[in-house]
């Protein structure tokens, strides 16, 4: 069974991270085992306390790995993705890890294409299969797919269904990125009301709201959030865990229990892993989200970095880093020449601002400080020979 750290974080929400079960479905992706070893020990290093690891019925090579991560001793829960059934419980049993994710559908279109059940019959499924898990030593959270497109009151019954059967959590599934925040929040609402059960929202990014869906159903009562690192997963992938988890403490001021500073270093390792790169201007990890090249920008930064600032990057690790390009200033090339010892005279900055434009423009890039110090000699040489013009 699941045993936290003695020393565990107070957490306001409780981040489960999918990345090694929905993050690997992402097209083309596949971890090795030694890779979700580095990602679940990341994962624990930086304060996870749940990862959802796999699916056992993929079979031996998936229950091995089930097996492995749940020895490691992480002091983190981990947990097991199954369908409401006997065998997956068996299969999971096998693995030896804590806990288990019985998913059924709660869509009337799910349940009847992929089981050929009504609602009743699922209900009865969820009677019969979580005591089951129970019994089997489990600590049991119950997957609704498609919740988003489920009828309200059989999610309310699903919920009551649920509890009755002695699960811990409920688990509401975007399944399709269906939602917007305003219903993600109606979604979750009735049901956090109706139910001591611990509601967790699990949402995909179709149409690139995941983490906003995410943020709306904790603030309707969700106390439990699936995310992957990056946002990896099925399609247009997952609510992310770097944004979920920022925004969560940065906006809202709830505690998520997480080393924020280690988000950019397990970005990177997942991208290393996954094939995927992290893009350039990412939330909270991307190279350049914390890079400033805007003459009026950096102008106010240089004095005061509140004046254009959202996230502390000291949060997360990083810092501010001043960039040289096209729409770079006086004040901003002044610093990075200072910086280097070199002083720039009003004269001089006023021809080296056209040069540094249009090598920028020319390279379609920000500009290495070689190349400005390159730059920086060329205005000084134009502003002598005008002060002291060539006689004949």
């Amino acid at each position: 069974m699941f045993e936290a750290r003695a020393s565990s974080p107070k957490r306001d929400v409780w981040i489960n991270d999918t990345t090694l079960r929905d993050g690997e479905q992402t097209p083309g992706v596949a971890f090795t085992l030694a890779e979700k070893v580095a990602i679940a020990e990341a994962l624990a290093e930086a304060g996870a306390p749940e990862l959802e690891a796999g699916t056992p019925a993929m079979g031996d090579e998936e229950i091995e790995t089930l097996r492995v991560l749940a020895s490691r001793g992480l002091g983190l829960r981990v947990l097991a993705w199954c369908r409401m059934g006997k065998a997956d419980i068996d299969a999971a049993r096998r693995a030896g890890v804590d806990a288990v994710n019985l998913s059924i559908p709660a869509s009337d279109r799910l349940l009847s294409v992929k089981l050929g059940l009504d609602r009743a019959e699922a209900l009865e499924r969820v009677r019969r299969y979580v005591p089951m898990a129970l019994d089997a030593g489990f600590e049991v959270a119950v997957g609704a797919e498609d919740a988003s497109r489920a009828d309200p009151d059989h999610l309310l019954r699903l919920a009551e269904t649920v509890a009755e059967a002695g699960a811990f959590r409920l688990r509401l599934a975007d399944t399709v990125g269906a939602l917007d925040p305003f219903r993600a929040h109606d979604l979750v609402a009735p049901i956090a009301r109706a139910s001591d059960l611990a509601i967790e929202f699990h949402g995909h990014d179709d149409y690139g709201l995941a983490t906003a869906n995410t943020l709306a159903a904790v603030r309707a009562g969700a106390t439990h959030v699936s995310v992957t690192v990056g946002g990896i997963g099925e399609r247009a992938g997952n609510a992310c865990l770097a944004e979920v988890a920022a925004a969560l403490e940065g906006l809202h001021g709830l505690k998520t229990g997480l080393d924020l500073a280690r988000l950019p270093a397990l970005a990177e390792r997942v991208a290393r892993a996954s094939g995927r790169p992290v893009p350039d201007g990412k939330a909270i990890v991307g190279r350049d989200v914390f890079a400033h090249e805007s003459g009026i920008h950096v102008a106010g930064l240089l004095v005061d970095p509140e004046t254009y600032r959202g996230a502390d990057p000291k949060l997360f690790g990083r810092r501010h880093r001043i960039v040289i390009g096209k729409h770079s200033g006086a004040k901003a090339l002044a610093h990075a020449l200072g910086e280097h010892g070199v002083e720039l005279p009003p004269l001089v900055a006023a021809r080296l601002i056209p040069l540094v434009r249009s090598l920028a423009t020319r390279r379609k890039r920000a500009l290495s400080i070689d190349e400005v110090l390159r730059l920086h000699e060329q205005a000084c040489a134009a502003t002598a020979a005008q002060d002291h013009p060539r006689r004949f």
